[in-house]
């Protein structure tokens, strides 16, 4: 209907070409104003007659609602409106399109508003809540006198709006406008007492413009009105904001703080020339490759490099170095990438209280604050491409280093990562790392029985470090007795450590648990095969199916570095692994086919 103007969000309005329908009768209001709430949608007589007369009913309430329906019609057939209310099986509907009432365009504005932070659009998100706030008049419902709508409808109108002013408020800080917002909190606090995030912005703003006492005192009045009205404290978030303003930043005035979060160093690191040569390369060359994908099998030494090239590499970085274990490959839950921006961001100077609670946002703040920074970011044991990637900096200064089990193929093709698979070490690499972890002296004492530790080891990196500190810790074993020990025991028992992330077992189980059923079971029968490498062939022989049913169950393991393609159609099982697959559970070796536990 052309002209009509509708409303709730204020005392209740209904206009045709700027005419008003007078309506004086208070159950009218409430009638109408039930109908405008839900326009377009029907409204049952149940919730009708709720609205008008509560726990009072009358004697025939359907039919009283009837006449007050007909004597509404009259009110507004006076402006031309008498068709706006239209009788359906349910009960009642209010025959106009939603936009043509206030609540119906603040609905609107708040889910495009939503939509463009989605998208990052500050400035249509701005706009939008600022379509949204300029569709209110006042209270909402002010003159209908209905206690349900009034206990219900009212109060979530009210949220509605103190969410949309707490979002457009956020904007006007996250752009710098911390003076223009004061004056509008302090209004706001003085109307919510208890609302927290109104008050975690008026200290922010008052914090920004120079006012630090008004800003701790702003701190004092919400933990005296929470005391007295609710019987609790502010929330950790707004605890951190008044630390922070008491106390200052632990970093200087002005500056972001410069996270220093790489790991100890590497004690015994051997080898890799080649490996911490590229990295050099790809860290200093051009912005189209920023991302570096160690990969390899479990116990290779992909964190062990990242560690020792980024602590080498670390001054080429001064505006910070972040590290986190997204622990891809572990006993327990990986690390999702919101739980790793939040602690990005912590590192980067963002509180608690000002961190955002959904991922997008969160990367968006994330890259907003290295961009145009010398940031080495490194994301060790990544589960896959899809944990590493909201997790990338965008910023063309910035360097990510990710090691990972999987072959990150999506990162290489999306983002262009560049890979560097990790081999076993060299015979003279693991002599050295033998050497830098138990003396030079050592390894001269007995240079055969060396050798031999070097070949049961399998050149394996954890391998070696695991016998090595056995080693250290028992003066008396020398090369030969080790060497001893690792033949007369066997399998995989002198690799066994306390710790379950040095544990070769466990660390190899992390990689076998991940697998789909086809490829365990496949896993389980490579074990039989007696040559040094097998093709897709005779790995369908192994496990009694065509070829065509095998390749994608050898194409996981090879994903997961538990198969090396060392050439096209050729794979090969590490010594290591191979003792792994003998210890695994029996269902790997029951007669069938891998079909029996793929479907």
């Amino acid at each position: 209907m052309i002209g009509v103007d509708l409303g709730v969000l204020g005392p209740l309005r209904v206009a045709v070409n700027e005419r008003a329908a007078p309506i004086a009768s208070t159950r009218h209001r409430a009638l109408l104003a039930t109908l405008l709430l839900d326009a377009g949608r029907p409204v049952p007589v149940e919730r009708l007659v709720d609205a008008l007369w509560g726990g009072d009913l009358p004697d025939n309430p359907r039919r009283a609602l009837q006449l007050h329906v007909v004597r509404l019609r009259g009110s507004l057939s006076t402006v031309g409106a008498g068709r706006l209310i239209a009788t359906c099986a349910e009960g009642y509907r209010l025959d106009a399109p939603p936009d043509t009432v206030d609540v119906g365009r603040f609905r609107r504005w708040v889910a495009e508003a939503d939509r463009a932070g989605a998208r990052a659009d500050s400035g249509r998100q701005r706009e939008a809540l600022r379509r949204a706030l300029a569709q209110w008049r006042g209270e909402p419902l002010a003159d209908v006198p209905s206690e349900s709508l009034q206990r219900e409808a009212a109060p979530r109108l009210r949220e509605q709006r103190l969410q949309a002013l707490e979002q457009r408020i956020d904007l006007d800080l996250r752009d710098g406008r911390h003076a223009e917002v004061v004056a509008e909190l302090l209004t706001l606090t003085a109307q919510q007492p208890v609302r927290e995030r109104l008050w975690a912005q008026l200290m922010a703003a008052l914090h920004a413009t120079g006012q630090r006492s008004d800003a701790l005192a702003a701190y004092h009045a919400l933990r005296r009105n929470l005391s007295r009205e609710l019987g609790i404290d502010p929330s950790d978030e707004l605890q951190d904001r008044y630390a922070e303003i008491l106390h200052g930043p632990i970093h200087p005035v002005g500056l972001p703080p410069v996270p220093r979060q790489l790991p100890a160093h590497v004690g015994g690191f051997a080898g890799r020339a080649d490996a911490l040569a590229r990295l050099d390369a790809l860290a200093s060359g051009p912005p189209a490759t920023p991302v570096a994908a160690i990969v390899g099998p479990a116990g290779i030494g992909k964190t062990a490099l990242a560690a020792q090239w980024a602590r080498r590499a670390a001054d080429s970085f001064p505006d910070g170095q972040l590290w986190t274990n997204l622990r891809g490959y572990h006993s327990g839950e990986a690390v999702s990438p919101t739980q790793a921006l939040t602690r990005f961001l912590r590192a980067l100077g963002v509180p608690r209280w000002q961190t955002p609670s959904n991922l997008e946002d969160q990367a968006d703040m994330y890259r907003s604050l290295v961009d145009g920074r010398r940031v080495l970011v490194v994301l060790d044991n990544a589960a896959s491409a899809a944990q590493v990637r909201p997790l990338l900096p965008g910023g063309p200064g910035c360097f990510a280093v990710v090691t990972s089990r999987d072959q990150l193929t999506g990162l290489v093709a999306d983002v262009g990562a560049q890979p560097l698979p990790l081999d076993l070490l060299t015979t003279a690499e693991a002599r050295d790392l033998l050497g830098y972890r138990l003396g030079p002296a050592w390894v001269r004492a007995d240079a055969a029985a060396v050798e031999e530790i070097v070949a049961r080891c399998g050149r394996l990196p954890l391998a070696l470090a695991l016998v090595a500190a056995r080693a250290a810790t028992h003066a008396g074993h020398g090369p030969r007795a080790v060497a001893d020990q690792l033949r007369t025991v066997g399998d995989l028992d002198p690799f066994h450590s306390p710790d379950a992330a040095t544990d070769l077992r466990t660390v190899f189980s992390w990689s076998f648990h991940g697998l789909s059923g086809a490829a365990a079971r496949l896993f389980g029968r490579l074990v039989a095969h007696p040559g040094p490498d097998i093709t897709p062939a005779a790995a369908a022989g192994l496990a009694d199916l065509p070829v065509a049913r095998v390749r994608a169950p050898l194409a996981e393991l090879a994903g997961v570095h538990l198969l090396v393609e060392h050439s096209p159609d050729r794979y090969a099982l590490h010594d290591l692994l191979r003792a792994y697959a003998r210890e695994t559970p029996p269902i790997l070796h029951l007669s069938g086919s891998i079909s029996d536990i793929s479907a």
